[in-house]
C-alpha cells in the first residue's frame, strides 16, 4: 500500500509499504477514508522527537471503514464507518477504568523509552515516534487498530466524513482542555491558539456555559474562522495581549486559560521569543513555552491553566513563582479521547459542534508532502490539510 513516510528531518516521501495485518485477536484493520495533519506532527517532522526512524508512517487523526476484525473483537463489525481515537488504550487497566485513557499502562509497547524521558510511560499513539509505541500512522491506505473495541467509534449517519474526522483527535483534545480546565457557567476563558484544537476548546467553553471566550492568535485565516464561532479575538500582531485581557476582565484576568499552541510556536512579540527560538533550533533546549508563560501571567489569582499544546522535554524560564504565589491550578494531558468521542459525535449529529470548516485543503494522499508544506508554512490560507488515500 502507499503511505506517507518520515525519511529525515523535514523530509517526507510517499512510499510503498507492507499492508498491515492482524497481530492479535483484539485488532482490526481500517481502510482510511480521511486523515488530517496536526500541529503536533510538526514536532515529529522537525526532529524534536528523537526516536523517529526513517520509513516511519506519519499521521494520527483519521476515520475510515472497518475491513477486518480479530476473533476477540465484539462491538465493531466489518463495513462500519468509524472514527479512531489517536491514542491507543486497553480499556481495562487502572488508568482506563478511571477514564485517563492517554495514560494507559498497556497501550505503549515501548515503555522504557518513555520512562527514560518522563519517569512513566503514557499510552501509545499512531504515527508519533517510537517513544509512543512506534505504531504505523494514518497517512496510509490501511491502518491496524489495536484494542479495536476500545478505540473505534461508529459514526452517526447524520455526520459526514469531514466533520467526523476531527472527532479522532482535535475535538476531544479541545473539549478536554475546557472540561478538565474547569470551565464553569459564567467564566471568562482565554484560549491561546486559533488552530483546530484552539477553536474546538473555544467551542467547548461556549457549550459548557462560559460567559465570554477570548481567542488569541496572529494568523489571519485562523482568526477569521474563530470569529465565525461567536467568540472574541485578540490579534497579537496588533495588540498587547496582557493589556487587552486585563481591560476585558476588569483587571482580574481570565478564570480559565487554555494553551493550545505547543512546543515550536509563539508570537515574536512575546518576551524571550528569540531566546527560546535560539536554544531550540540549536538543540540547547527542547521546547518553547511562550504561550504557557503568557497564560500563567494572565490567569486570575486562584484560576486554572490547562496546557493542551504538546511538549516533549524541558522548558526554560518557567514561571513557577507565579503559579505558586497566584494559587493557580495547572493541569495538562494528552487527550483522553475514549472519554469524549461518543458525546462529541452526538453533538456533531445535532449540529452543536462545528469542525468541517477546519479542512481548508483536501487532497489525494499522493500530494501529502505538499499538504504538509502548506500547513507548516501557513501557505494559501491553510488551517488543516486533509488527505484522501486511493485514486
Amino acid at each position: 500500500m502507499k503511505a506517507l513516510c518520515w525519511t529525515g528531518v523535514d523530509e517526507l516521501s510517499l512510499e510503498t509499504v507492507p499492508d498491515p495485518r492482524l497481530l492479535n485477536a483484539h485488532d482490526a484493520i481500517v481502510k482510511v477514508r480521511l486523515s488530517s495533519v496536526c500541529g503536533s506532527d510538526l514536532h515529529v517532522l522537525g526532529g524534536y522527537l528523537p526516536t523517529m526512524r526513517s520509513g516511519d508512517v506519519l499521521g494520527h487523526e483519521f476515520m475510515g471503514e472497518v475491513v477486518e476484525v480479530g476473533s476477540a473483537v465484539s462491538s465493531r463489525r466489518v463495513g462500519e464507518r468509524v472514527v479512531v481515537c489517536s491514542f491507543i488504550s486497553c480499556g481495562h487497566c487502572w488508568y482506563c477504568r478511571n477514564q485517563l485513557f492517554s495514560l494507559c499502562d498497556n497501550g505503549n509497547p515501548n515503555p522504557l523509552l518513555a520512562e527514560s524521558l518522563w519517569g512513566q510511560a503514557p499510552a501509545g499513539c499512531y504515527g508519533y515516534s517510537h517513544v509512543l509505541g512506534g505504531f504505523a500512522g494514518s497517512h496510509a491506505e490501511y491502518v491496524r487498530v489495536p484494542y479495536a473495541d476500545q478505540g473505534m467509534f461508529p459514526i452517526p449517519g447524520e455526520v459526514d466524513d469531514l466533520t467526523a474526522l476531527f472527532a479522532s483527535d482535535a475535538a476531544p483534545t479541545g473539549w478536554m482542555g475546557a472540561d478538565l480546565g474547569g470551565v464553569q457557567p459564567g467564566d471568562v476563558v482565554a484560549v491561546w491558539g486559533a488552530g483546530a484544537v484552539g477553536q474546538l476548546a473555544a467551542q467547548a467553553s461556549v457549550l459548557l456555559g462560559a460567559a465570554e471566550v477570548i481567542v488569541i492568535d496572529g494568523v489571519q485565516e485562523r482568526l477569521d474562522q474563530a470569529k465565525q464561532l461567536g467568540v472574541q479575538l485578540i490579534d497579537f500582531r496588533t495588540s498587547d495581549v496582557s493589556a487587552e485581557l486585563r481591560e476585558r476582565t476588569g483587571g482580574r484576568g481570565a478564570d480559565v486559560c487554555i494553551e493550545a499552541v505547543g512546543m515550536v510556536s509563539g508570537s515574536p512579540s512575546v518576551p524571550l521569543y528569540g531566546y527560546d527560538q535560539f536554544k531550540q533550533e540549536r538543540r540547547l533546549g527542547t521546547d518553547r513555552p511562550l504561550a504557557v508563560r503568557e497564560a500563567i501571567f494572565n490567569c486570575r489569582k486562584g484560576g486554572s491553566v490547562f496546557v493542551l499544546g504538546v511538549f516533549g522535554g524541558v522548558v526554560d524560564k518557567f514561571p513557577l513563582g507565579a503559579v505558586m504565589n497566584k494559587g493557580l491550578t495547572l493541569r495538562s494531558a494528552q487527550q483522553h479521547g475514549q472519554r469524549y468521542i461518543p458525546m462529541l459525535l452526538d453533538r456533531m449529529a445535532r449540529g452543536e459542534l462545528r469542525t468541517r470548516h477546519l479542512a481548508t485543503h483536501v487532497m489525494p494522499l499522493a500530494k501529502a508532502a505538499h499538504g504538509y508544506d502548506l500547513f507548516k508554512n501557513r501557505r494559501d490560507g491553510c488551517v488543516r490539510a486533509v488527505f484522501k488515500p486511493g485514486p
